[in-house]
């Protein structure tokens, strides 16, 4: 029996002749014309006045905090429940990453909390140059808070989209919000470029410094000189060509993804103790990742045990991040936390959600859930899990 991935690329006969067509026209240096034909789409997709298409959604936030001069001696608050990439770009910067827990409805960074610690730092003479929220399973953050909050203490955002291509906050795209953001292409993203990320601001100087950094900072002469330490971080023509082909095709994968949410919900609705995570308010969300939330006080089974039940019919399902700080790697790293996140960790589960699933496989992994749901109460609750 084949295995089903929680988001599995979705790649066509369109992508297949989209990078053939790139890699006939003899554009098979790193850049080309589809380079920048995807940094103009995307672009007028979200509505910046610059992209810069890059290696990774890593890349992207590394370069994004660099254009800003953030370095050694400056503090980074971002999200805890978040993958180990956004923490990871700031340390190479040289600067610290600050740990901020969850808005306990959404999951999402506490503006609360990240308004405390921006007081906390700005009283401790910290230098505090840039915020970067994490937009968790394709829902924004609060931006409508985040920027007022940031932009207040003097911290400038950069908004890790890596996750929301194609969802909105308050009518406005993602990728759009911040005074920078950053998209992931990543296999398991709503759209792929096998890997790759973008870089979107307003901001055409920002947008030119990342550029220069990316190229290994050479400078326009026509020998090689460099005055700065650039990184090899632009995306390929091939690559590129297959993203403008997602791209033309990503509307109607986050319907897939939307009709996913949909059946699970209608699934649990009535189950106690288990939801779909995220669900109030989930309009403008783009569904990358579908989770959910097992109470096992209620339900009568954990997250884990539900899990292993997937797992023995061949179904892909992963725990929601566990936070940063729980992370060995970032162990002394400052934190705020309220507890929100360690408990989603404990009770959280994400379900597989790929725009790519079959009608067949979607009836699996749906005939499962309802298998071991049925059998919840003769699973003893973990004491203590919630």
């Amino acid at each position: 029996m084949t295995g089903i991935l929680l988001s599995g690329p979705d790649v066509t006969i369109a992508e297949r002749a989209a990078v053939a067509e790139a890699f006939d026209s003899g554009w098979i240096a790193p850049l080309g014309p589809a380079v920048d034909a995807f940094e103009t789409a995307m672009a007028a997709r979200v509505g910046r006045r610059s992209a810069v298409a890059l290696a990774s959604g890593t890349s992207a936030l590394h370069l994004g905090l660099l254009a800003w001069g953030v370095g050694p001696g400056d503090v980074v608050p971002t999200s805890t429940m978040t993958f180990a990439a956004t923490a990871n770009a700031i340390v190479y910067t040289g600067a610290t990453p600050y740990f901020i827990d969850s808005d306990p409805e959404t999951g999402q960074m506490d503006p609360g909390l990240l308004e405390q610690a921006l007081c906390t730092l700005e009283a401790e003479g910290r230098s505090v140059p840039a915020v970067v929220p994490v937009d968790l399973l394709g829902r924004c953050v609060d931006y409508t808070r985040i920027m007022q909050i940031a932009h207040a203490h003097g911290a400038r955002v950069l908004a890790d989209a890596a996750e929301s291509l194609g969802a909105s906050h308050a009518g406005i795209p993602a990728g759009k919000h911040g005074d920078a953001a950053i998209f992931s292409f990543n296999g398991n993203k709503v759209m792929t470029t096998s890997g790759g990320g973008m870089y979107l601001t307003d901001d055409e100087s920002a947008a030119a410094r990342v550029r220069h950094l990316a190229t290994q900072a050479r400078e326009p002469v026509a020998h090689y000189e460099h005055r700065d330490i650039g990184f090899n971080y632009r995306l390929s023509n091939l690559l590129a060509a297959m993203g403008l082909a997602q791209l033309a095709r990503l509307d109607g994968m986050l319907e897939r993804r939307r009709a996913r949410r949909e059946a699970y919900a209608a699934l649990v609705e009535d189950v106690p103790g288990v939801e779909v995570f995220q669900r109030g308010g989930d309009e403008e969300d783009n569904c990358w990742l579908t989770a959910l939330i097992v109470d096992p006080s209620v339900a009568g089974l954990d997250a884990g045990s539900l899990s292993a039940v997937l797992a023995g019919a061949g179904v892909e399902s992963r725990p929601l991040w566990k936070p940063m700080h729980l992370q060995p790697v970032f162990a002394a790293m400052p934190h705020l936390t309220n507890g929100t996140s360690e408990r989603m960790f404990r009770i959280g589960l994400t379900l597989p959600s790929g725009s790519a699933l079959t009608a067949e496989e979607c009836g699996r992994v749906d005939d499962v859930l309802r298998r071991a749901l049925a059998i919840r109460h003769a699973v003893a609750p973990v004491v203590g899990a919630v």
